[in-house]
């Protein structure tokens, strides 16, 4: 629904897309009329504390914020594409407030009935879709960090599974966990 005065626009972005292991996760932002705050860029341009720092400013701030996450089970019975698609409606429902535009980082429209700008390298070129980047970023490591508890041997607190040296070498020595995704490929290393 339009609106008069400034456009709501809402940034959706993913992360998580190529690790071997746990979830897809979006977040969906629009943030408050007058938001501003120097630093927030494209989330894997910035450090793991400039990122919680971010967060915690863009939280407090009342920018509205919805979250999607997508398993790796979900991910291995579609695809990946399905499954971050997927998620950043997720977080789109999650959001639960109108638009007059969603900017989707990349080049994928989603399956809703919205006005829609897919963006490549939305996460380096639009306010909102930086937001998102950096909401879903810190939402889904956190949850690596918790999965690295549950499955110590791993190393998710390090690599947040993505397929590192480490990450891979764990994998030829222990298998797959539950989290890991079952249908991506991986090159073991001895």
């Amino acid at each position: 629904m339009a609106r008069l005065g400034r456009p709501a626009v809402v940034g959706v972005d993913e992360v998580g897309r190529g690790c071997l292991a746990g979830p897809v996760v979006a977040a969906a932002v629009l943030l408050r009329p007058g938001f501003a705050l120097a630093g927030v860029d494209d989330s894997k341009k910035l450090t793991p504390a400039r990122r919680d720092l971010i967060f915690s400013r863009l939280v407090a701030a009342g920018n509205s914020i919805g979250i999607g996450v997508v398993s790796a089970a979900e991910i291995d019975r579609t695809d990946i594409l399905k499954a971050s698609l997927q998620a950043m409606v997720k977080a789109l429902v999650g959001l639960n407030r109108d638009c007059d535009l969603v900017v989707v980082d990349g080049r994928q429209r989603l399956p809703l009935n919205l006005p829609q700008y897919p963006l490549i390298r939305g996460d380096a070129l639009c306010l909102p879709v930086a937001a998102a980047s950096i909401i879903a970023k810190v939402v889904r490591d956190r949850q690596m960090l918790y999965y690295d508890n549950l499955f110590p041997r791993y190393g998710f607190a390090r690599h947040k599974g993505y397929g590192t040296l480490a990450h891979r070498q764990a994998l030829t020595r222990y298998g797959r966990s539950p989290l890991h995704r079952q249908t991506f490929a991986y090159k073991a290393i001895a």
